[in-house]
């Protein structure tokens, strides 16, 4: 994954880019403009990864009333968790055999699904990569995501103003990171460095464990299980008589894990990130247990999806503002910005969503 911090600039001159020249791209490719596009009750599948996180559930249903709400017919497939990645290529495969004109599609392993998405270009179908990219292919068409590195930067950030804010260090710290089958979580992880690593290097924080590398600190299917155990284990093995002042995490579910270990272990004041914007840690942000997440609303998330659907009906070129490299090509991309939400400014943040709002109180 190439590292990408977009400013307006560069956002303003890459879309120009992608405008220049994926235009050509979708009509040698994706054969939707210029020849009409497609019926307005044509299929739309949706292929989910399972239901690990709040944010997957919710997109599901989501996807569900959008599509129907544009008139389409829809599909949505959850894989399941004993035997996922076999489940979403045996799902994408049902789609293509059932004419869907577009395949939007999260990966629960974006390596894993190259025949799939190859079958379904074959058949006409645009392919339009969810949340994660899919990789090692060059049978995608559009990728829709927030900016996943710049998440991982927000994240590094809030944890040096909060470690800040509870005094000089140097600070005592540990890294986490999410699935090595999850192409965001490396992404997630490479941007958190991009702020911290200067810290590490110059000994304002101190990995007191020495593990640093993303392949030692993963987190398997993104199991809180496998987060709390990691954690009990770190506790046990260096913070005997050490405080343990923050803890990198990248999501919501597996801070929420940290958080068990820690208080457990009776060293329960650290400064701890998060992703995701789950219900059950608005609470604990606001009681300070958890110091901050990201809001990437799936709301607005769904609703690009689905006016990129739209547009290609419409035999309409979808809005991109960025590429995105998948290790094989250059794959026109959609950003939205994610936000940083703090017990400060949660309330504010979540004003218009009102199953959120609530818990800031």
């Amino acid at each position: 994954m190439r590292k990408i911090a977009l400013t307006t600039t560069a956002v303003a001159a890459v879309a120009l880019m992608a405008l220049a020249g994926c235009s050509s791209r979708a009509d040698t490719e994706t054969g939707t403009e210029g020849d009409g596009g497609f019926a307005a009750d044509s299929l739309i599948g949706v292929a989910l990864p399972d239901k690990t996180s709040e944010n997957w559930v919710l997109a599901g249903g989501l996807f569900e009333d959008a599509i129907a709400e544009a008139g389409f017919k829809g599909e949505v497939q959850y894989a399941g968790q004993s035997t996922p990645v076999p489940d979403q290529q045996a799902q994408i495969d049902a789609m293509v055999t059932n004419g869907a004109k577009v395949i939007i599609i999260g990966a629960k392993d974006g390596g894993q699904l190259g025949a799939q998405v190859a079958a379904a270009r074959e058949s006409g179908a645009v392919v339009i990569a969810y949340d994660r990219i899919l990789e090692n292919t060059e049978d995608i068409d559009y990728y829709l995501a927030f900016n996943n590195f710049a998440v991982g930067q927000a994240q590094g950030q809030a944890l040096l103003d909060g470690l800040e804010a509870k005094g000089d260090g140097p600070y005592n710290v540990e890294l986490f990171a999410g699935s090595p089958d999850d192409p965001n979580a490396a992404v997630f992880f490479n941007g958190a460095l991009d702020i911290l690593q200067p810290k590490i290097d110059d000994g304002t924080l101190n990995i007191v464990s020495g593990q640093t590398e993303f392949e030692q600190v993963v987190t398997q299917g993104w199991a809180p299980e496998e987060a709390q155990s990691r954690a009990d284990t770190l506790l046990q093995a260096n913070y005997g008589s050490t405080e343990l002042d923050g803890v990198l995490s990248p999501n919501d579910t597996l801070a929420r894990a940290v958080i068990t270990s820690v208080e457990q272990a009776g060293k329960p004041d650290i400064v701890i990130t998060g992703q995701d914007s789950e219900a059950a840690s608005i609470p604990l942000i606001m009681e300070g247990k958890q110091y901050m997440t990201i809001y990437k609303d799936t709301r607005r998330l769904v609703a690009a999806a689905l006016d990129m659907v739209k547009a290609l009906a419409a035999g309409d070129e979808p809005e991109t503002n960025a590429e995105e490299n998948n290790k094989t090509i250059e794959v026109p991309t959609f950003y939205l910005d994610p936000v940083t939400v703090t017990a400060e400014n949660a309330a504010e943040v979540y004003a218009d969503n009102p199953d959120l709002e609530p818990l800031t109180k």
